[in-house]
Parts: structure tokens; sequence; C-alpha cells
């Protein structure tokens, strides 16, 4: 049966008369007067009392009144649970990342989100410290894993600081060293690695008027490494960058020290939806999880 129909009788019901139920439906009289009709023809019996003092339920419609109340609010209930699905099947989260990010703190980040918002999806791209940036200006993305930069306006969500690390070839003499200086990068050959790396790194460079020898490089970071162990010169990445890497290269902490600031840029806090902002949340939680010292 129609709910629709349904919906008319009580209508019809509630007013008591055809005229004006059928002036709230948007329908005609004679409409309305058929679609009536056919429902009694579908339950058998009359549910209707019509005479010249209005519309009123037949002892049988009255009967039935809690069962067609209990259930049309099911269907409405029904409906309301399709469209917070259909809706929140809609929601889509767009991130950027360092590939760094992408391989360590993503793939758990997004796991244990989609456990608990299944219907969320998670979009992911790659991209350079430019490119996180620009892509969030343009809305192109809805948040942005990188380092902190002072372009652009932004709301911004603190992370970790990553240690920022010299890399070195393994015959460089800095046997006994726990630090290097930075000060000691100063006219060597040094390689640049690519990908918006060199914002944090001449950052230190220039705080401290150091002046290494510059190679600029397009190369990846993994190929810096082997360059930098081939004995091509020296370079700075980060821990988190060589975290779980067995390269043979040497790497040691800068003197003084410096990192670059990870974190969650975003248009605006206050303006994103909810469920980016519980992926900021997740996001938060599992990176300090991820970063906490181990026993």
């Amino acid at each position: 049966m129609e709910t629709k129909k349904w919906e008319a009788l009580l209508t019809a019901v509630e007013l008591g008369s055809f005229t004006r139920a059928a002036e709230k439906l948007g329908c005609t009289q004679s409409g309305l007067t058929h679609m009536m009709n056919s429902l009694e023809g579908e339950v058998g019996f009359p549910l209707l009392v019509r005479d010249r003092y209005g519309v009123r339920l037949t002892a049988a419609g009255e009967r039935l009144l809690p069962a067609v109340q209990a259930f049309l609010q099911g269907e409405r209930r029904l409906e309301e649970e399709i469209a917070a699905q259909t809706s929140s099947k809609r929601e889509n989260i767009r991130v950027a990342a360092y590939s760094s990010i992408c391989m360590h703190w993503l793939p758990t980040i997004v796991q244990q989100f989609r456990w608990a918002f299944p219907d969320v999806s998670v979009d992911i791209r790659m991209g350079s410290v430019e490119e996180m940036y620009r892509w969030l200006q343009e809305d192109k993305v809805d948040l942005s894993f990188a380092s902190r930069q002072d372009r652009g306006r932004y709301d911004w969500v603190p992370l970790w600081d990553d240690p920022l690390l010299a890399i070195l070839p393994m015959d460089y003499p800095a046997a006994g060293r726990e630090r290097f200086p930075v000060a000691e990068f100063g006219g060597k050959e040094f390689l640049m690695p690519s990908l918006g790396f060199d914002l944090d790194i001449l950052r230190v460079f220039g705080d401290l008027d150091v002046r290494p020898d510059i190679k600029d490089t397009q190369v990846e970071d993994a190929a810096i490494l082997s360059m930098v162990e081939h004995g091509l010169g020296v370079s700075i990445l980060s821990e988190l960058v060589l975290q779980g890497r067995r390269d043979n290269v040497r790497s040691l902490p800068l003197d003084p020290p410096a990192c670059r600031r990870i974190g969650i840029a975003v248009s605006s806090l206050t303006e994103a939806s909810p469920i980016i902002r519980q992926f900021i949340d997740y996001s938060t939680r599992i990176v300090a999880e991820l970063h906490q010292p181990q026993p």
C-alpha cells in the first residue's frame, strides 16, 4: 500500500473535510476521494464515514489508527536514515602530504579513521611544500600536512617537531661526535633536497649565516641518500624521512638543533566540516602516539 494514501487519510481525518485536505495536499477533491476509495478497496472495508458533518474514521478505522501512525513514523525514520547514509557516503576528505608523511603517518591515521567512519573517503595527493599551500588556497585540498611556512592565510594545527639531521658519507671524519655543527657546512658541496625541503634548510643556514656550495637537485630523498653515500656531497634530511631506512650514510643531529615544524594547515578550522575536524583530531592523537618514547 502506498504511504501517501495513508498520509492523505490522516490529513482528511485531522481536518475533517475532503475540501480542506485536498487544498493542503495540493490535489483536487475528486482526486482525494478517488484515492480514499482505492485505499478502502485495498484493505477490504470502509475506513471513513462521510456525511454532512464532514469526514471521520469508522470504528474499524479507529482500531487501525495506532498501527497507521506507527507505520508512517517508521517510514519517516527509514527515509531519514537513508538520507543520512547517502549524505555520509558523499563526504570526502582531500588530503595533501609529503612522501614521508604518506609513508609513516597517513596509513595508520586513515586506517583508524575508516574504522570509525567507514563511509567517508579520504583522497591523498603527494607534493612539495609549495604545492601543499597552493592547493589549499585553490581549494583543491581540504588540509595539508606540511612544515609551517609564512605564506598565505590559514589555520595551523601543530603535530610534531621533526628534527633535521646532517647526512654524511660513512668516511666523513666525524668519529666520536654526537652532533654536527651547522657552521661546518660552510663551503662544502651541499646536495639540496627537492620538494620544498630547501625552505626549511635555507632558514637554518640563513639564521647562522652559513654558506655551503649548494647543488640544486630534482631528485627524491632516496636519491639524495645514495648520492651522499657515493661521496658526491653532504646534505640535510629530517628524522621522519630517515625513519626505517638502512642506507650506508652517517646521520647526526645538528648543532645548534634545528627542526621542521610539521602540522596541518587548513583554510579555516571554524568553517571546516565536522568530519574534517574529526580527521584532524584523529591525526593529532595518532601522531602523538606514534612518537611516544619507547620504554
